[in-house]
């Protein structure tokens, strides 16, 4: 298991606080002090193998992560294929946040605020996948109106911010991929034969394969636009991630292996994917802005580890853009990248950190003994 970290400062003071953000591929956790960052870390997973392996993920994260502090916990890992339902994922990684983190900690509850630990499952569906409006409430903090646009590994959120709110339709899944506010297409897991059946291919109007032979890591990984910290997960053939094996798992979405044609044949292909993922994520930002009040059209706000694709539909939009690093206090070149990647986690730390106190509970946890 490989941690990626990024700073590991002395971290010291009684007002530190750890944001966590406990995904179904990634746990991620930010330590913010005095309204700054100071570090952020992540590691990954398939939590669909068991909670040991996030026990596991936790054991590789720096020291920092697992002293006595104050903690603000968020979570997507309840979708995982380990829980039968929502309402019993929340409880379980609830649990596993109050025997792992030593300190205060409080669940995020989204629209219901902090909440301690033995009231989360009460508040299970404001609990779950509550991520994204812990990165919303931080950008509705510092701009009054944006287009928030976080692309990550499996997934988008495009939510609209107007005078100084959260102002999407929906708030659950359901609710937000209705409102077009949810897309399921990320930069790294998401099958290619889910961006479309049929596409033009040598001349041809081609049906994919519908097998899970290659991801949307293949396209950007052949485009040089997958940045190598994003790349982190399994190919869907379990190969290597070198470009011949990635042209190999490309071609056999068309029924074809590599050696049927040049390797220009296959970036063009790769290029139409890209195309396709942004055309997706197009359309549901014109939707949203379709609805904005007034004239004015509101700078796209980017984060997660496919915010390259974000800064791309803000050109192809004509937004301003804005990297939600910049919104984050003191965060210096060497945390930029990892401020945006894990933006939930850093986001809900600084919430966190700006309240006073939070409605937590006292848990001696496991820490480093984990």
């Amino acid at each position: 298991m490989d941690s990626t970290e990024h700073h590991d400062p002395e971290i010291a003071g009684g007002d530190l606080v750890l944001g966590w953000d406990l995904g179904g591929v990634h746990v991620k956790v930010a330590a913010v002090a005095q309204g700054r960052l100071l570090a952020v870390t992540q590691a990954p997973y398939q939590l669909r193998q068991g909670l040991a392996v996030l026990d596991k993920a936790f054991a590789a994260l720096p020291a920092w992560a697992r002293q006595a502090r104050r903690h603000a916990v968020t979570m997507t890992g309840e979708l995982s294929a380990l829980f039968d339902d929502r309402a019993t994922g929340v409880a379980a990684l609830t649990d596993w946040a109050t025997r792992h983190c030593q300190g205060e900690i409080a669940i995020y509850g989204g629209r219901t605020g902090f909440l301690p630990p033995h009231r989360a499952v009460a508040h299970a569906v404001d609990v779950a996948s509550a991520n994204w409006h812990a990165t919303a409430a931080f950008v509705a903090s510092r701009l009054p109106n944006a287009l928030l646009v976080d692309i990550g590994s499996t997934t988008s959120d495009l939510i609209p911010i107007e005078e100084g709110s959260v102002a999407g339709l929906g708030y659950t899944d359901a609710e937000r991929l209705a409102s077009g506010e949810l897309v399921y297409a990320g930069v790294v897991r998401t099958p290619l034969m889910s961006l479309a059946d049929r596409l033009p291919f040598q001349g041809q109007d081609v049906t994919l394969v519908a097998e899970h032979f290659a991801t949307i890591a293949d396209v950007h990984r052949l485009l040089g636009t997958l940045p190598e910290e994003a790349d982190q997960h399994d190919t869907a053939d379990g190969r290597d991630k070198s470009l011949a094996s990635t042209r190999t798992r490309l071609a056999r979405v068309v029924g074809q292996d590599a050696g049927d044609a040049p390797d220009h044949v296959w970036s063009e292909l790769a290029a139409h994917f890209a195309e396709l993922q942004l055309r997706r994520l197009h359309d549901a930002a014109a939707r949203i802005l379709s609805r904005r009040k007034g004239e004015a059209r509101p700078p796209l706000v980017g984060c997660g580890v496919g915010r390259f694709v974000a800064q791309a539909l803000a050109t192809r939009m004509g937004l301003a853009y804005h990297d939600l690093a910049d919104l984050v206090p003191s965060t210096d070149g060497s945390k930029s990248y990892w401020a945006s990647s894990c933006a939930p986690a850093v986001s809900l730390a600084l919430l966190a950190a700006e309240q006073t106190v939070i409605p937590g509970e006292r848990s001696e946890g496991r820490g480093s003994r984990s």
